[in-house]
């Protein structure tokens, strides 16, 4: 079975709202956007185009190439119809797979046993044909076969990813309440940062923002990070398609005319540790790190992006405490920020509204399953305030662009 060069259906995943940046992201890379949903997009692809995308995609989680669609009532029709396809010209016999599923058949009372289905099936498959069977298990490290069966309808997809995507590799030491890497990017497209005027992140604990916007400004792509997918261990995989890709994204790396980017944090073992995840991302150099409470965070005296990621208070005992925090951070814009734009990311907009700016945008986010979101403040000096609050007194949450792509998935997301 030739899947290397045969262009099929291939869904990208992401987090749930994530998607309208995963489409940006696929947009850009020349693909043309099939079908896009709530947790992802659709394009046509071969594999080849997939190592393409896993190797480029900030935004995603997973690149599933679709290998069959059909019909299946219970688990006697899912094997039946799973095990007439060629997997002995997918995964070689002497090698090691695992399986995947999102499942919601009436007859399946746990994924688990689905998931045995198919490996009974891929196993039965290749014993058949070559007369032994190849290992299974549940780790991700090498070919990932993944089930997506809902009611009577099944595909199965060859998981090209295998480990998810949206984490980015660096960060070795998570630190406390680390922001996930693919929705740290996100929120950055969301502010439509120009990639050259500073980037200041106060209260930036492990360095996922700052990380994150140093990866950006470089055009350093997260694919270069990682020496293993899921798409190296099927077979009629061409090493050099993957080595070349890597080769293209290294020259196109800028190393020159980088911004300032400035994370701060009040703890030193959290600046510590968000150097150690920037040495280990390759951008240690470009952010300058300091220890001090935000408010004493520098701010060059020219227009850029400043981002926090406050506490959201969902501990007792800490509400009160952090409603004195978010007023000092308003404080903080309002007198020590003019002229950029600021950004709060947060899953408690009650305290949110201790901040005592009026926010010209917000953006709708999850951060977990936490509903969140990015408010945006324009940090005018003198009269512009006043302007910008009458000007935005009736915001609504809001998606990054007004595509028809994007107010789609918007609608979706609200049913």
């Amino acid at each position: 079975m030739e899947v290397f060069n045969t262009p099929n259906k291939v869904i990208i995943t992401c987090n749930r709202r994530l998607s309208p940046y995963l489409a940006q992201e696929v947009e850009a890379l020349g693909f043309d956007i099939v079908r896009a949903f709530n947790t992802g997009v659709e394009v046509n692809a071969s594999i080849n185009e997939c190592i393409r995308l896993n190797l480029n995609l900030r935004v995603a989680s997973q690149v599933l190439y679709e290998i069959k669609s059909f019909r299946a009532r219970n688990a006697d029709e899912l094997y039946k119809a799973l095990v007439t396809i060629a997997w002995d010209e997918l995964i070689p016999f002497d090698g090691y797979f695992s399986v995947t599923s999102n499942v919601h058949n009436e007859t399946i009372t746990t994924p688990l046993f689905a998931n045995v289905k198919v490996k009974d099936a891929i196993v039965d498959r290749i014993k058949d044909k070559k007369g032994v069977r190849p290992n299974t298990g549940p780790e991700l490290n090498r070919a990932v076969i993944h089930l997506h069966w809902i009611d009577d309808r099944a595909e199965i997809f060859l998981d090209t990813s295998g480990e998810t995507l949206a984490k980015h590799g660096y960060r070795k030491h998570p630190g406390k309440a680390p922001m996930l890497e693919a929705l740290a990017t996100a929120t950055i497209m969301a502010t439509q940062w120009d990639g050259q005027s500073p980037f200041i992140n106060p209260m930036c604990g492990s360095g996922t923002l700052a990380i994150e916007a140093a990866l950006m400004a470089q055009k350093r792509m997260p694919g270069l990070q990682r020496m293993n997918y899921s798409f190296m261990h099927f077979i009629g995989y061409d090493e050099e398609v993957f080595f070349e890709e890597r080769r293209r994204l290294k020259d196109l790396t800028d190393k020159k005319n980088l911004p300032l980017i400035i994370a701060s944090d009040i703890s030193d073992v959290a600046i510590e540790i968000a150097k150690s995840n920037a040495r280990t991302a390759g951008v240690e150099h470009l952010i300058t790190f300091e220890v001090g409470d935000f408010a004493k965070t520098t701010v060059p005296k020219e227009n850029g992006v400043i981002m926090f990621n406050p506490e959201y208070g969902e501990r007792l005992g800490v509400h009160a405490k952090l409603e004195a925090t978010y007023k000092r951070i308003g404080d903080f814009m309002k007198q020590e920020c003019k002229g950029y734009r600021g950004y709060i990311f947060t899953g408690n907009l009650d305290l949110a509204k201790k901040i005592g700016l009026q926010a010209s945008r917000r953006f709708e986010f999850f951060s977990g399953k936490l509903d969140c979101r990015l408010l945006q403040y324009e940090l005018y000096e003198g009269s512009k305030d006043k302007l910008s609050e009458s000007k935005t007194s009736k915001d609504a949450d809001e998606s990054p662009t007004g595509s028809k792509i994007h107010k789609l998935i918007r609608v979706q997301d609200k049913k």
